[in-house]
């Protein structure tokens, strides 16, 4: 059995372990994460939520899409103020993290770039990723 993946805030206050492999990690150049990474690009590990558990209070943040709808979640901590993880409420079945709250980042690797169009010349990231320029299909 591979061992999980574990993490959390910079505090301590939320912690996860998840069970599995990752099923899709990314680097994403959409404003959004930009915004919230206060960089060029938020990095992500997605995985079956059914192997995710999370101790701690988390405050939640809900994004609304065009059509009105929450598209997804954002969890972080109320104490020292970290992004941890995204729900998406179109696909209750996977959680997503931020790879820089792994306890060992150096496990993440990721296999695309989404929102390339979105990305700026100064981020630059590995040119051998293949690049979407929106989400790639499902």
């Amino acid at each position: 059995m591979t061992k999980p993946f574990t993490g959390g805030c910079a505090c301590g206050a939320i912690r996860y372990s998840i069970l599995g492999e990752p099923l899709f990690s990314n680097h994403c150049q959409c404003r959004d994460c930009q915004r919230e990474s206060g960089g060029g690009h938020g990095s992500y590990m997605t995985f079956a939520r059914a192997g995710v558990t999370v101790t701690g209070e988390a405050k939640h943040w809900d994004m609304v899409g065009d059509s009105g709808n929450v598209v997804k979640t954002r969890g972080f901590c109320t104490q020292c103020g970290l992004p941890v993880y995204m729900t998406f409420a179109a696909m209750p079945d996977i959680f997503t993290i931020r790879a820089a709250s792994l306890d060992e980042p150096a496990r993440y690797r990721p296999q695309v770039v989404t929102y390339a169009a979105r990305g700026y010349d100064w981020d630059r990231l590995d040119p051998d990723l293949p690049k979407f320029e929106t989400m790639p299909p499902a």
